[in-house]
């Protein structure tokens, strides 16, 4: 009887052992990577390289090692991470059509379920983003009412600041005035900092997209079936994006009480609109799943940025006094204090200008971009990357590059000035991405940080609280972003 145990038990421990065998053979045949596809760290077996950070500074330590084209096995899925200005400008701008597609990324999915423009594909995409696109020029983008109505929020965020009777953080007063500009163009209106209840979605969406960027979070994207039964930080970040949309729903919901289809006030307005016309043409997305997800999209893109450029700014200008002073002095010369500023002045203004492009490149808010997929068999840096493999442009590279850059690693104005002192501009700034992927509010942003920045820099001295220390250090979420810090502001 004991031997025919015995038999029994080495017979299953066999079983197991030959059937881990098989497993672990498939996964290896199923994963091997094809010829000259980009070398990387050796990953596990079943899970790949999933202990690896996914940050950029941990990016930019293994390009290093492997080249400026390199691979992350994450799950059973292959990576490709691109840096540096040439091999980046060849995947974005040469090789554009080659990646135009983004892949199916679960941790987003599961909140934009592939839909709005960011994360869209293929028909979807192309009609999304024209509507986008067409919407923001009919409603102001780079017209004088759009810079009016960034010129009256610079007054409300400066009486904002004059309130403040001491130390303070800027945070949530710059992300709802930011949001209050992209709240006009999508909802046709703006808040006020004294509601508690938007505020309160602003913060829900800062602590998300914090979350984002955790190493804990982002193991979802390895195993989402597994995670969405598991706690975690996801977990936290998905109840976060949940409230949100429930925010977006009632504002749908308003403006669908009220619609006149004659009359469309806003971006919402619009969309109920085109949904009427392109109701013959599903494809195209324009129904209510796809406008959550697209207001979403630009109220997020909207905010963060530029709301976390000019919380870089503010502390760079901090750490910087000289620099600050030579910037109020050249608004002191063009504009005064007599006037706000405008557009208008932005070509008289090449220092400002070139400051504000380093805040950006230093800041390096997003510096891995957002991850594209390769629609063919491509050829980049000499290596393949095989048609379907999700694509990361190291950004952050880009804008630190040492053959681009004079003293990429130092706040240097000058990057951006000519032996005149007039303004420069140069290939490599690349913050806002490239290629047909490239932000579409970029020059919505642009225009939010010139008048923002100059505004407030017109009106106050800022300067560090007595007693604190000064971090240039960032925290790492989805984006990039100062520390909390506290400042005070002096009227000038």
């Amino acid at each position: 009887m004991l031997l025919h145990y015995l038999v029994e038990y080495f017979d299953f421990k066999i079983f197991l052992i030959v059937f881990f065998v098989f497993l672990l053979l498939l996964d290896i045949i199923r994963n091997r990577n094809p010829p000259n596809f980009p070398p990387g760290p050796w990953p596990l077996p079943f899970v790949g390289n999933i202990f690896t950070e996914l940050d950029f500074k941990s990016i930019n330590k293994l390009a290093e090692k492997y080249g400026d084209v390199f691979s992350l096995h994450w799950g059973s899925e292959k990576a490709v991470y691109i840096s540096g200005y040439k091999l980046v400008k060849e995947a974005l701008i040469t090789n554009q059509d080659n990646f135009a597609d983004r892949p199916a990324i679960p941790l987003f999915n599961k909140v934009f379920k592939g839909l709005g423009v960011a994360l869209s594909n293929g028909y979807l995409w192309k009609n999304q983003r024209k509507f986008v696109f067409t919407h923001l020029r009919s409603f102001g983008e780079g017209k004088k009412t759009l810079e009016l109505s960034i010129q009256q929020e610079s007054i409300f965020l400066c009486d904002a600041f004059k309130a403040e009777q001491g130390p303070f953080d800027p945070q949530i007063y710059l992300n709802n005035a930011v949001s209050n500009i992209i709240s006009a163009l999508v909802f046709g209106h703006r808040f006020e900092y004294h509601d508690e209840n938007f505020q309160n979605v602003l913060r829900l969406d800062i602590e998300a997209i914090i979350l984002a960027g955790l190493s804990q979070t982002q193991l979802y994207n390895a195993f989402p079936g597994l995670f969405n039964y598991l706690p975690g930080p996801h977990q936290k970040m998905f109840s976060n994006y949940a409230k949100i949309v429930e925010f977006l729903n009632e504002e749908i919901r308003k403006h669908k009480e009220d619609w006149d289809p004659s009359n469309p006030r806003d971006y919402i307005d619009s969309f109920l609109q085109e949904m009427e016309k392109r109701k013959s043409d599903p494809q195209a997305g324009f129904n209510f799943g796809t406008l959550v997800s697209a207001i979403l999209d630009l109220f997020e893109a909207g905010t963060e940025s530029s709301a976390t450029t000019m919380r870089w700014g503010l502390l760079f200008m901090m750490k910087y006094p000289e620099i600050q002073k030579k910037v109020q002095a050249e608004i002191d010369k063009v504009i005064g204090q007599s006037r706000q500023a405008s557009m208008a002045d932005k070509p008289n203004m090449p220092y400002t200008e070139a400051v504000i492009h380093e805040i950006q490149r230093m800041g390096d808010i997003v510096p891995l971009g957002f991850p594209k997929m390769a629609s063919k068999d491509t050829v980049l840096g000499g290596f393949f990357i095989p048609k379907g493999t999700t694509v990361t442009t190291n950004l952050s590279s880009v804008l630190n590059d040492k053959n681009e850059w004079e003293t990429p690693d130092r706040f240097n104005p000058g990057h951006f000035l000519d032996d005149q002192g007039q303004f420069l501009k140069k290939d490599a700034f690349l913050p806002f991405s490239a290629g047909k992927r490239a932000c579409v509010g970029e020059q919505l942003a642009r225009m939010e940080l010139f008048l923002f920045f100059t505004s407030l820099l017109q009106s106050f001295r800022i300067s560090p609280c007595p007693g604190e220390e000064l971090s240039l250090e960032g925290q790492i979420g989805f984006t990039y972003a100062p520390k909390p810090y506290r400042m005070c502001v002096t009227s000038r």
